[in-house]
């Protein structure tokens, strides 16, 4: 593993300088920056499991968990914070909701869910490792996975208007706070706008009296998460799995652009070699938070802003920040804190959240510059949308077996384009995409 060494006067980083994976600031330096890193993450890694009704203290451990594995099996040399993906909320959601019978929360059902997702981005992993990033390239051009991210988004708009409407006022003003946050501030409060945009919820629905402190009351300070575990015996819950996987797509496709973005910002094409390790890593840290009764994890954008407004990419920061996740975990009462945020500011928040994760869809379309002028990318996003967005399934009588609509949408997209690029390339019709297939560009992680 990689020794740090100190970055010029340990204090300090001199214009046009970074510091690189393997450098670092003096300990009182490097400390400060990886809470910062902690901050950054708070809004997007807490949303996850108050949304999904997963334990905050047992995702935030093995946030940190996850972190340091990150940093182990990259050998230390790919800075990352491995927080919650947005990505698993939909399928979670139906999941839970599919399995909830009297006191089970059907937690068990997403668990293994999570579980598989790991597993097979593992997988992948290990095979990219071995024979490059190139057939990852190729499968999923720019226009899927614009597609492929913006219909996870889009699915959610249901969910977000069944918070939303338990209380109106509460999500309207915490829906515009937040807008405000993100139009007025700059940097770094600028990217933590979904984070302060809780908090100010929060305090307006205290005056509207719609916070309940029971369970912080009764919380420890300081105790061991709760643990749950997969459940793997129920037959229908093998069925429920399916929807789970176009979730590997996606991480797929943030883990390869984190590693791009960091490779560009340090101006190190050799960073890019970790990308089947960085996969690996995402693998096994998501397995280990399903086994356990964590959410999947990803790459995070918002830490990729600190390293760019600090210009600090020191993998001893993740460290820190790891560690400090860890430590926050252990203390009941704060994630009681957590756990109490009212729907209305929920509803607020995931209005504008669910949207952005649908933008950040299309975002890859415009930086890849997708030509819509050719059939076969117009229907591939048209037709996995609608699906998506309307909520299609797919079930086959007396078996409890269900397809949902970000299940059918992904099979849609995957076989229109790569359908009807065959087809079309055969009969020289010009239906197909005319761009090289290449490299899904850096996808900025999570929005917070």
């Amino acid at each position: 593993m990689a020794l740090w060494t100190i970055h010029g006067n340990g204090r300090t980083v001199e214009p046009g300088a970074v510091v690189r994976p393997d450098e670092r600031l003096s300990w009182p330096a490097t400390i400060a920056i990886g809470v910062q890193h902690v901050v950054a993450m708070f809004g997007a890694t807490f949303l996850v499991p108050i949304l999904t009704g997963f334990p905050v203290p047992t995702t935030l451990l093995f946030s940190g968990v996850g972190t340091l594995l990150f940093l182990l099996i990259t050998r230390n040399r790919l800075p990352s914070y491995l927080g919650s993906s947005f990505a698993f909320i939909a399928p979670v959601t139906a999941a839970t909701a599919a399995h909830a019978v009297g006191g089970d929360s059907g937690i068990g059902a997403a668990l293994a869910g999570i579980v598989a997702v790991g597993v097979l981005l593992a997988v992948i992993g290990v095979v990219v490792h071995v024979a490059g990033v190139k057939w990852v390239d190729r499968f999923l051009p720019p226009v899927l996975a614009g597609t492929i991210v913006a219909l996870i988004g889009f699915n959610l708009a249901g969910a977000a208007y069944g918070n939303f409407s338990k209380s109106p006022v509460t999500a309207t003003f915490t829906l515009a706070i937040t807008i405000v946050f993100a139009v007025l501030f700059r940097g770094f409060l600028g990217r933590i706008s979904i984070f302060l945009g809780v908090i100010a919820g929060y305090v307006f629905a205290g005056f509207q009296g719609e916070l309940d402190f029971t369970a912080v009351d009764k919380a420890a300070w300081v105790g061991l998460p709760t643990f749950h575990f997969p459940d793997f015996g129920t037959p229908s819950v093998w069925s429920g799995i399916a929807m789970f996987l176009p979730v590997v797509l996606v991480l797929i496709a943030e883990n390869v652009g984190h590693v791009r973005g960091v490779a560009t910002m340090v101006e190190d094409p050799e960073i890019n070699a970790q990308t089947g390790r960085a996969l690996i890593a995402d693998g096994v840290s998501t397995t280990i938070a399903g086994l356990f009764g964590g959410s999947g994890t990803t790459t995070y954008g918002e830490n990729i802003g600190v390293m760019a407004s600090t210009r600090v990419y020191s993998t001893a920061a993740y460290w820190v920040a790891g560690i400090a996740a860890i430590l926050l975990s252990l203390s009941p009462k704060f994630g009681a804190i957590i756990n109490s945020v009212p729907p209305g500011v929920l509803g607020g928040i995931t209005t504008g959240l669910y949207g952005l994760i649908g933008v950040i869809g299309i975002k890859i379309w415009v930086d890849n510059r997708v030509d819509f002028s050719r059939p076969v990318n117009q229907y591939t996003a048209a037709v996995a949308l609608v699906i998506a967005v309307g909520g299609f399934s797919i079930a086959i009588k007396d078996s409890g077996f269900v397809l949902g609509g970000i299940v059918i949408a992904t099979v849609a997209a995957i076989v229109v384009y790569h359908g009807g690029n065959a087809i079309a390339r055969l009969r020289r019709s010009g239906a197909d995409d005319p761009r090289p297939l290449q490299a899904v560009g850096p996808m900025g992680g999570d929005p917070a």
